[in-house]
């Protein structure tokens, strides 16, 4: 499946991130690995490497891994099944403009609420029910 996947994304021009499995995203030929907060590694792999976080200790973990970007949730209310508490527009934008590590805001993130997020800090935006087929 993932060189499928690797397959899928080198024809359209998409990075491929393996979760918390570098010799497989070694192996497939992925452009890097993505962590989850409570697995983040000490020491980094080769390629691209981003972290999750859910608080300011996450985002503290992947600044000491040098991850190259910090995906932050939830941010905003969402239907995902994490059962974690949102951190609403304010303290998430207070964690993303202190972080030393560029910081993607998901969670909630639709096309009004993207507007919302916008100008707070944030170095990108990730969605997954926006982007999901009704």
């Amino acid at each position: 499946m993932a060189r499928r996947l690797r397959t899928i994304a080198r024809s359209r021009g998409l990075v491929l991130l393996i979760a918390a499995d570098p010799a497989l995203a070694q192996r497939v030929g992925a452009d890097g690995v993505h962590w989850p907060q409570r697995l983040v590694p000490a020491q980094r792999g080769p390629g691209l490497v981003t972290a999750a976080a859910h608080d300011a200790a996450g985002i503290a973990r992947a600044e000491a891994l040098g991850a190259d970007a910090c995906v932050l949730a939830p941010v905003l209310p969402t239907r995902s099944g994490s059962g974690r508490t949102p951190l609403g527009l304010f303290r998430a934008s207070q964690l993303a403009r202190n972080a030393r590590v560029p910081v993607i805001a998901l969670g909630g993130v639709n096309a009004e609420t993207a507007r919302r997020l916008s100008g707070r800090g944030f170095a990108g935006l990730a969605a997954v029910e926006a982007l999901a087929a009704a």
